[in-house]
């Protein structure tokens, strides 16, 4: 009888999962096939074919995918090679306290390139994949002028606490905060425009709001001081790379393919002022496919022109984690990093680091994200670059390095056992 299994059946979205394929005929060639439907009723599909073994078995952590989605061993291929049947659309959880996403994996007998309604599978498996971890708690945090919403895992604490920042679509993002808190972290995630009531658009970075903000963390109860950390991507990460640099409260950053100057908008934070390196538009690239890539929009962070807007790192309290993805078509963000460090350790600054990886696009996330390539922004298909393999290795490698470095220079999370 044939047999199929996925351990774990119901996991954290980023943990792995093992496949395993029993009772075949030796050198039988199978199809298996995955498929979730995400809230916004957009289909995403992977598929790999695999010969079993002489003993009838396709064991994922050593059988080699023969075709499909991808090719060698790969225990992750299936999640991480996923792709949706609407162009440009990006797989991204919304409702983390709500229902998990249920992949269903699908073994069939031969190649099934598509597998229709009329292929019936040998056996089917449908795996839950959840962005909290039980206990943890949500609260929409509508304080001052602070919009976000707040994520504390079970028990007494004190954990250490983190702001999350997306980039420059706006809005809120939750799943990584809800993943980091099934850590054992306190964390923010924190809008700062185009969401509730705040700003549509993001004209200048008034370092005021984010102050107030890590002010309203580190009075929670269940948060340890003195400091915080802050994780962002893209414009998120060079806000990160902001306040780690004005703020006395953020004790540790990471900057995940961020810019190491002001873009587009001027920061502002009492009497101090930044000016904004101004974009050139007429550098973009418009592909065949009609894709847009604004990799050489932003100007050179090296030119002495730049130099008024580059944010002085030196001046930061803690240690800058830089995250940057060699693939990346949105931003020259290892460059950026790059000018930023080499600005530090001029002025005798040396905690500085870069975990560069080859391959990787622009929207590095946790791992259990497959690749997106290319998705809608301001009603446009912009390009974020990465190689499916690659990127998703990248992600795998710098979550657990993210979470070692908040660890180091924050303390302990509260429940390492979530």
């Amino acid at each position: 009888m044939v047999h199929l299994s996925v351990t774990p059946e119901s996991s954290l979205a980023d943990a792995p999962v093992w496949i395993v394929v029993a009772g075949l005929v030796p050198s039988q060639i199978v199809t298996l096939h995955a498929s979730l439907t995400d809230e916004k009723g957009v289909r995403f599909e992977a598929r790999a074919f695999y010969r079993a073994n002489n003993a009838g078995e396709v064991d994922l952590k050593q059988a080699p995918a023969l075709g499909g989605d991808y090719v060698g061993v790969w225990p992750m291929g299936l999640f991480s090679s996923l792709k949706p049947n609407k162009m440009h659309h990006r797989l991204m959880k919304r409702d983390v306290m709500g229902s998990p996403f249920h992949i269903q994996i699908s073994l069939y007998d031969s190649y099934k390139v598509m597998p229709s309604s009329m292929d019936v599978p040998l056996k089917t498996c449908t795996v839950e994949r959840w962005y909290v971890a039980p206990g943890v708690e949500r609260f929409q945090i509508k304080t001052g002028r602070v919009r976000g919403a707040l994520f504390v895992p079970p028990g007494p604490g004190p954990f250490p606490g983190v702001i999350d920042l997306f980039g420059g679509g706006g809005g809120l993002f939750e799943f990584r905060a809800s993943l980091l808190a099934s850590k054992g972290f306190v964390v923010l995630a924190l809008a700062y425009f185009a969401y509730d009531d705040l700003p549509q658009t993001l004209t200048e970075v008034n370092l005021e709001y984010f102050e107030e903000a890590s002010i309203l963390l580190l009075k929670h109860p269940k948060v340890r001081g003195p400091g915080l950390g802050v994780i962002g991507l893209s414009k998120g990460a060079e806000i990160a790379l902001a306040i780690a640099t004005f703020l006395p409260q953020i004790m540790a950053a990471v900057c995940i393919n961020g810019a190491t100057c002001m873009n587009g908008a001027s920061l502002r934070f009492g009497d101090l002022h930044i000016p904004a390196l101004p974009y050139s538009p007429e550098r973009i690239v418009i592909t065949e496919m009609g894709t847009i890539a604004s990799l050489h929009v932003w100007g050179d962070p090296q030119d002495e022109s730049s130099q008024a807007s580059a944010i002085p790192v030196e001046k930061a309290l803690g240690p800058v984690l830089f995250v940057v993805g060699e693939d990346d078509k949105s931003l020259k963000s290892k460059l950026y990093a790059e000018a930023a460090i080499a600005r530090a350790k001029k002025y005798g600054k040396n905690n500085c680091t870069l975990l560069s990886y080859p391959g990787a696009g622009h929207l590095i996330e946790p791992p259990g994200s497959p690749l997106c390539c290319i998705s809608q922004m301001h009603q446009r298909p912009l390009q974020w670059g990465g190689k499916t393999e690659l990127h998703a290795k990248a992600q795998e490698h710098s979550w657990k390095e993210i979470q070692k470095f908040f660890e180091l220079h924050l303390g302990p999370p509260g429940n390492s056992n979530l």
